[in-house]
């Protein structure tokens, strides 16, 4: 994360939109994987509810109004530590990347700045979010893809579709940028892709 923070941090200033699609890329990258370890032998109409439930989900939680967390202001430790089980779900369940959640929550540019700078007033409460939320949500990820794995996974992939739109930076206006967009997207989910299927 030292090493990465500040390289993102030029690369949010000069180029938003081309590491935008890299994040949509990476996202969508993550749903060959998702569809396999849902391992779908027969279609039934209790299967695409599942899918639904995960993308209204995200679909609500986008539209909750944002808490300020991005401005200079310290938007309290309270915050920080809810932010960092929110940041812990996605680091526990498999297809949902942490940058989406922060980027959802207004905090990206500032968790970076914050690394970069080390500025622990506003890490630690963070990561002691994020602590305790991996000990919340571990077990009862694992119960549930023991018992019941062909829906926990469709439900994993309902987040990841419904966080798409939300990610979506807009077109691009000119051919180099549409080359640049492309690319960073091709990117991005052939890395993803390659990833899960290692791992698979």
């Amino acid at each position: 994360m030292l090493l990465f923070a500040n390289p993102l941090l030029y690369l949010l200033e000069r180029y938003p939109l081309v590491l935008r699609w890299f994040f949509i890329g990476a996202v969508a990258g993550s749903t060959p994987m998702m569809l396999k370890k849902a391992q779908i032998h027969s279609v039934s109409w209790r299967l695409p509810v599942f899918l639904v439930v995960g993308f209204s989900a995200v679909a609500l939680f986008s539209i909750l109004p944002a808490a300020d967390a991005s401005g200079a202001e310290n938007p309290g430790a309270l915050f920080l530590i809810c932010a960092g089980l929110v940041a812990a779900v996605a680091l526990v369940l498999p297809g949902i990347s942490v940058s989406y959640l922060l980027l959802m929550m207004d905090m990206y540019n500032t968790v970076i700045q914050s690394i970069s700078r080390l500025y622990l007033p506003y890490l630690l409460p963070l990561g002691a979010g994020v602590l305790l939320g991996i000990i919340l949500t571990t077990k009862l990820l694992e119960r549930a893809m023991e018992k019941h794995p062909q829906q926990t996974y469709l439900l994993i992939l309902g987040f990841v579709l419904g966080s798409l739109p939300e990610l979506f930076p807009g077109f691009p206006v000119s051919v180099p940028q549409w080359l640049m967009c492309l690319f960073s997207l091709a990117l991005g989910g052939g890395a993803i892709w390659l990833l899960s299927s290692q791992e698979a």
